[in-house]
């Protein structure tokens, strides 16, 4: 996915985080490549590092379509869910697939709805790539 890096922050107590905007919105996430990145647009996969689980931080969204904000302290994410055969989940996001660490079960009835994941800004990552 191509984001837009609109700037770098690194503060003491946190990883390198970027302020990004998509198509869908924009907040600020973590940065897995070079600490010394320059506003700009980059080709991009994301990745979700904290566990998700139905009802605490995975809900029902409201909304039908991809989206990307921040909510105080965390990051709201929308896409659609879908659950594999083996009990994986995945979320799409706007044409991107992202694997989910989930804990407990998820309702089979909420596979290919939409989904808000409420989430810390530190635990999304954005991982930079050559094309």
């Amino acid at each position: 996915m191509l984001v837009e890096v609109v700037k770098a922050a690194k503060f003491p107590w946190s990883p390198l985080l970027v302020q990004v905007r998509t198509s869908f919105g924009h907040t600020a996430v973590r940065w897995c490549g070079v600490p010394d990145i320059p506003p700009g647009q980059y080709p991009v996969e994301w990745t979700i590092d904290e566990q998700i689980e139905w009802g605490q931080n995975a809900h029902p969204a409201d909304e039908t379509s991809p989206g990307l904000e921040q909510g105080g302290h965390c990051v709201i994410v929308r896409g659609r869910l879908k659950l594999t055969v083996d009990g994986a989940a995945i979320l799409e996001l706007d044409g991107d697939q992202i694997l989910l660490d989930v804990v407990g079960s998820i309702p089979t009835s909420s596979d290919g709805s939409w989904v808000d994941l409420y989430l810390q800004r530190e635990n999304i990552a954005l991982y930079p790539y050559e094309l």
